[in-house]
């Protein structure tokens, strides 16, 4: 479908569609639009899988530390966040952030003004669109990702955790090791397969994310909010569709993701005969 010429007075009619080659390719590729979502599809991604993998290793590290019954009870509220929907993460985010009745603008009322001044022109925090404008909408957006995300990565860190040896602990321990040069020198070499496994699908999972977006900023009609999903579902089902564009951003995307992945497998690969 991506070199075709589809759109709904095709599928209408039921006329076979029209064969344009790389036509769709290159009117995506010279529309500023496709540059823009590629933009904040890969700032995104860099910031989401960053603070995703950090988070829940923190957290993988705390619950290996906690006692039988406490660190169960802890990975099942975990779970229970990453179990969420991602259309229901979308509105509750969202009513965080609502202008008049979100939690957001409440909790900073309750500051003082010299830690969360309201802005320029208000006397407080109340009304204040966090949704109007793409850096709240991705920052936002950042924060909802990681906090669904988080407990997959913690619970297959915890799960790598388990197979590291005790030995090798107790001798660092002897030899009066640190917790940071214990973790960078035992914990984290070991568990670099687990790692690479987890940046792969993280990079995956955030530069296809639609739903969570779709919902923060209303739909289609802030452009400026386009991530490369988003961008695609416009083209393929706004009107006027033109599915034929919107499968060609898709195969982008697609190509995109593999080209990363390759590269970061490569990487790895290397430094592993390296060592």
């Amino acid at each position: 479908m991506s070199t075709q010429k589809v759109g709904l007075r095709e599928i209408r009619r039921g006329t076979p569609p029209e064969s344009v080659g790389l036509g769709n390719f290159e009117t995506i590729l010279d529309n500023d639009l496709f540059w823009s979502a590629l933009r904040n599809t890969v700032l995104f991604a860099v910031f989401a899988v960053t603070f995703t993998l950090v988070v829940g290793t923190l957290v993988g590290l705390l619950i290996n530390r906690l006692g039988k019954k406490m660190s169960k009870l802890v990975i099942v509220g975990c779970m229970a966040a990453w179990a969420v929907p991602p259309v229901a993460v979308g509105v509750i985010w969202r009513w965080l952030a609502d202008a008049d009745a979100g939690i957001i603008n409440w909790f900073l009322n309750l500051l003082p003004d010299w830690l969360a001044a309201p802005p320029d022109g208000q006397t407080s925090w109340t009304g204040y669109p966090w949704l109007n404008d793409v850096l709240p909408i991705y920052v936002i957006l950042t924060i909802a990702v990681v906090w669904q995300s988080f407990p997959f990565i913690a619970v297959s860190v915890l799960a790598g955790l388990k197979s590291i040896p005790s030995e090798l602990y107790e001798a660092a321990k002897v030899d009066g090791s640190s917790a940071f040069r214990t973790f960078w020198k035992i914990t984290m070499p070991l568990l670099k397969p687990v790692f690479a496994v987890l940046t792969v699908l993280s990079i995956i999972w955030d530069f296809k994310v639609f739903n969570q977006l779709f919902i923060l900023a209303g739909g289609t009609t802030n452009r400026e909010a386009f991530n490369l999903s988003m961008y695609a579902y416009a083209e393929a089902f706004r009107s006027p569709p033109k599915m034929g564009s919107g499968a060609a951003i898709a195969v982008l995307l697609t190509l995109i993701l593999l080209v990363v992945t390759a590269v970061y497998v490569r990487q790895i690969v290397k430094q592993e005969d390296i060592r």
